[in-house]
């Protein structure tokens, strides 16, 4: 089963970084999440990933030509005629396929772009900025029993701020409290498990995955949904870049569920 993963839009609410770079390569803990995607989806097994690039994509194909170099240490020996030495080099049990899917293109459409890489099966599909512990086999098996055409994954982020109490007689805080996930209500996380036929739904470059089609399949029934009360948390901003880093360096990632 492959693995497509959206990583071609602009990244504008995290344009500290992604001014440089596409969202996908933004770094934790010294590696691009769209590498901790891939090694989480690897953990399970699923090693044959289709990446749809668009905004700065030409990033995303130098990082896995040369991926050896990044992850390997390497002896430049300029005295042995230019000779360069990779030591234990890294081996990812991977196929990448990196697809330009174009710049301005939507979600619906850097999928229908990709069909013919995926031909007539089912996909694993996800955003390019998110990490979670969703437990892979779990969502896969529902989809496989539902017969749906598509099954999305959903968590419960809970409201950004906290709630204060406030007692309006003398204007002074009484309480301060979390608001929980129960308070807000579930939203798509990615991490999607997906039937051929979806591509049938999408019209073209301008299609948004998620409305016309993702809509229509809840219409006809076609839709399923597998909610997760585990970790879940995607990077659209600075703060969730900086939240992520510090799960990564106090060694409580959640969704590092491989080896080294």
């Amino acid at each position: 089963m492959k693995v497509v993963i959206l990583a071609g839009g602009l990244g504008t609410r995290i344009s500290e970084e992604s001014h440089l770079r596409p969202k996908p390569m933004i770094e934790i803990g010294e590696a691009p999440i769209l590498w901790h995607i891939m090694k989480y989806y690897a953990h399970y097994g699923y090693t044959e990933f289709i990446i749809c690039c668009g905004y700065k994509g030409y990033i995303i194909k130098e990082y896995f030509a040369d991926y050896y170099l990044h992850r390997s240490d390497v002896t430049f020996d300029f005295a042995d005629d230019n000779k360069m030495i990779v030591h234990n080099n890294v081996a990812e049990p991977w196929k990448v396929t990196v697809v330009d899917t174009g710049l301005t293109t939507e979600t619906g459409g850097r999928v229908k772009r990709v069909q013919k890489y995926i031909e007539d099966e089912t996909f694993l599909l996800t955003y390019g900025d998110g990490v979670s512990d969703i437990p892979l086999p779990a969502l896969i098996a529902q989809h496989e029993k539902s017969g749906k055409t598509a099954t999305i994954s959903a968590v419960q982020p809970g409201g950004r701020f906290g709630v204060l109490k406030i007692n309006d007689r003398d204007a002074t805080v009484v309480g301060f409290q979390e608001k929980a996930k129960e308070d807000g209500g579930w939203i798509n996380a990615g991490f999607m498990a997906v039937a051929p036929e979806i591509f049938g739904y999408i019209d073209g470059d301008s299609t948004v995955l998620e409305r016309a089609p993702l809509e229509r399949l809840s219409a006809e029934g076609k839709r399923g949904v597998y909610k997760h009360d585990g970790f879940w948390q995607c990077m659209d901003t600075q703060r969730d870049k900086m939240l992520l880093e510090d799960y990564w360096q106090t060694g409580e990632a959640p969704w590092k569920i491989w080896g080294q």
